[in-house]
């Protein structure tokens, strides 16, 4: 459905983007993820047709977004981070008004319906856009990116400034969503993906940094492993004991509290099983180990080291350039 090749933008001798490739099938919903000025934008504005790439071929449907834009675009609904919407209208008149400028073909009293229904807005399409909640306002930029039907939907940063009901409806409404349609999410929120996302992919400094399936993601980066513990007992003092241990790599309290027990992250060497020791550790010193489970290395953490490699890797590499 979506073909990105050896796409570079650059700005004199500063690249935005360096050679990013990559495909997403039909069906799809992939979170595009990064730190601030990594390139993701660029990436959604080339392939929604906003800004002109240098070089490198973005194709939609098998259409090139360069070569034929207009017909290219047919194919993408978008929702940038600030929706554009029009507050003065309300929300039939403004859905009615991007209808027209797409030039839509499909029956408008029922198209218009569905997607009122799809985004739970029936009951407030007479409503001015200016009174709606912050919510329900990013629900009408979503009905506007569904008008035509696109097959591809790219959303920048859907739940921003939301609280956390809203966060969960839209989450909910996306992965209704991704059941018709092709998904790119662009955020910075990173359980976001981990709820709504099948696969990953991770920009920094214009280059590709991962590419994974969501679950698969953590063994790129997995050279240890992590047991949640409950113990009773001084905090700090179970906390130096378990920081001796040997193949514990470190402790964290999570400030989690279940009656007198404590809640411990404890990370691992890697092959390391410590859950003996641990049990051992708590018998001597007298504590009261309640509850030990594996824990996976959050989506969180696999973000942080992989920028943290990637950028020690160009490091190196612009030392070895220097000797």
């Amino acid at each position: 459905m979506i073909k990105i090749k050896n796409l570079v933008k650059r700005y004199g001798s500063n690249y935005a983007l360096d050679d990013v490739s990559f495909e997403i099938g039909e069906g799809e919903i992939v979170g595009l993820l990064g730190p601030n000025g990594a390139g993701k934008s660029t990436v959604m504005n080339i392939l929604t047709g906003y800004l002109s790439s240098t070089s490198g071929t973005v194709e939609i449907n098998g259409v090139d977004m360069l070569e034929s834009p207009i017909e290219a675009k047919k194919y993408i609904g978008f929702l940038p981070e600030q929706p554009p919407l029009y507050p003065e209208m309300k929300v039939m008149e403004y859905l009615n008004f991007v209808y027209d400028l797409k030039g839509t073909d499909l029956p408008r009293e029922e198209h218009l319906s569905e997607i009122l229904s799809v985004v739970k807005l029936s009951d407030l399409k007479h409503r001015l856009i200016k009174n709606l909640s912050k919510g329900n306002k990013q629900r009408v930029g979503i009905a506007e990116a569904l008008i035509g039907d696109p097959r591809v939907l790219v959303f920048d940063e859907p739940t921003v400034g939301l609280d956390p009901k809203q966060i969960l409806a839209v989450r909910s409404l996306l992965r209704t969503l991704a059941r018709r349609h092709t998904v790119i999410l662009s955020t910075h929120i990173l359980g976001e993906v981990q709820a709504v996302c099948e696969r990953v992919i991770i920009i920094n400094k214009g280059k590709i940094i991962a590419d994974e399936r969501t679950e698969d993601i953590v063994r790129t980066i997995e050279d240890s492993y992590r047991l949640r513990v409950k113990i009773c007992g001084s905090a700090r003092e179970v906390e130096a004991a378990l920081s001796k241990i040997n193949g514990v790599r470190g402790v964290t309290a999570t400030g989690e509290r279940d009656l007198d027990a404590y809640a411990y992250i404890i990370e691992t060497e890697s092959g390391t099983d410590v859950r003996r020791a641990v049990f051992s550790t708590c018998v001597s010193r007298g504590f009261v180990l309640i509850g030990m489970e594996n824990v996976g290395t959050d989506l969180e953490t696999v973000f942080i080291r992989l920028v943290d490699r990637s950028d020690g890797a160009r490091t190196d590499k612009k030392k070895r350039a220097k000797r």
